[in-house]
């Protein structure tokens, strides 16, 4: 008898780790040297956490062996708690937050907790994947509503509007955005805040780039916009921290709690079936939200990321037929490559063949569900030299490149 995958991963992809990044893991098995720009990982590119962070996590290895609350250690999601005050959160306490593995396992939770099989979920257009997937696996049909490169990604709010259905029971904000680096001005955070008041829908923000900000950008939190609606805010260490690999991520329930009394009650199921969240990385939390410092000085001039994200922007828009718009958040850039210039018809294909060609891993903009094949997307966390080396043979590989 032959097992196959379930019927629900039908459609479900993860290309920031799909089949592309195989290839490139084969050609490392032979001895070729990949520069993999595809994943926001800050630590293979000599970010380190702050000493004193990890200095406080093993003081206290003696006090994690056992579970903790199913919700997380009370003193981490005070810190959580108070952090989201501070940002203009009113009235959440330690009771709102979930301590998690990473913000991804928090996605499936609160997806999980809320859809039933053919509910509608709002999506930006070009999103973080997991979203996108996340939906499907929790039997609810993703919609996708369009960000406008021109007016530099902001969400179309007239499309968002055009998009909504008796069926859509939540829209997602990604903001700061991954992959595009928009970062959201308050007008727009309160427009779509106010589409949601109109038609009674969950709010879901994203917000785990919300100190990596560059050029004097404001992050607004969604939940700050709207007390009188249930929003699931998401954030975590993984990039302003550098600790990707303590999987320390955490979602705030806020607004009325009354209203959202059984989806709480299903929240809480899954987070007591899944145990606790590990627990060395929960007091991480608590040392680096009461350190408080962060990305804060990569990201002003003269600071690694801003230069580093200051060229990968210059060098992609000196390349004939590509234009990039200058990212205000995240790490990353997400160039076009114009048809008339460059006629590409399958950005998968278009990938891999640089991938094999330059031996640089890049993921292709239709892999963040973007309608059309004409976008990348590349991390800007390398070092300025090998951002300027890569670049320069992304600009080689184009001028000969053709798909017919």
């Amino acid at each position: 008898m032959e097992f196959t995958q379930s019927d629900k991963l039908a459609g479900v992809c993860y290309d920031v780790r799909g089949p592309v990044l195989d290839e490139a893991n084969r050609m490392e098995a032979t001895g070729q040297r990949i520069l993999k720009l595809n994943i926001g990982n800050p630590a293979p590119f000599g970010f380190s956490t702050p000493p004193e962070i990890l200095a406080s996590v093993v003081t206290s290895l003696a006090s994690a062996q056992g579970y903790s609350d199913s919700k997380g250690l009370p003193a981490a999601r005070a810190a959580v708690a108070q952090y989201h005050r501070h940002k203009g959160v009113a009235g959440v306490g330690p009771d709102d937050v979930y301590l998690g593995n990473g913000v991804s396992e928090l996605i499936m939770m609160a997806l999980q907790a809320l859809l039933n099989d053919g509910d509608e979920v709002l999506l930006p257009a070009p999103d973080y994947p997991l979203w996108t997937a996340v939906v499907s696996l929790c039997g609810g049909k993703p919609v996708h509503y369009l960000c406008d490169e021109s007016a530099g990604w902001l969400p179309d709010v007239e499309h968002v509007a055009a998009r909504i259905t008796p069926r859509t029971r939540a829209i997602v904000l990604i903001n700061p955005n991954n992959p595009t680096g928009a970062v959201y001005d308050r007008a727009t955070v309160e427009a779509l805040v106010e589409l949601a008041r109109q038609h009674n829908l969950m709010v879901f923000s994203d917000e785990i780039y919300d100190r990596i900000l560059y050029d004097g950008a404001e992050h607004v939190a969604t939940a700050a916009l709207a007390p009188d609606l249930v929003c699931v805010t998401f954030n975590g260490l993984s990039k302003a921290y550098q600790l990707a690999g303590f999987r320390a991520g955490w979602m705030v329930v806020s607004g009325p709690r009354g209203h959202a009394t059984s989806y709480i009650e299903g929240l809480n199921i899954l987070a007591n079936m899944r145990l606790c969240a590990n627990v060395p990385g929960q007091y991480a939390v608590v040392a680096a939200l009461d350190h408080n410092g962060g990305a804060a000085d990569l990201v002003l001039p003269g600071g690694r990321l801003r230069e580093q994200r200051d060229t990968v922007v210059k060098l992609l828009n000196d390349i004939p037929g590509v234009s990039c718009v200058p990212p205000k958040g995240a790490l990353y850039a997400f160039p076009r490559l114009d048809p008339e210039v460059h006629a590409i018809r399958d950005d998968e294909q278009l990938v891999f063949d640089l991938l094999r060609a330059e031996q640089i891993l890049l993921v292709q903009g239709t892999g963040f569900n973007w309608p059309r094949p004409d976008h990348v997307r590349i991390v800007t966390l390398p070092n300025v030299d090998d951002l300027t080396h890569a670049i320069g043979r992304i600009d080689h590989f184009l001028a000969s490149y053709s798909q017919g």
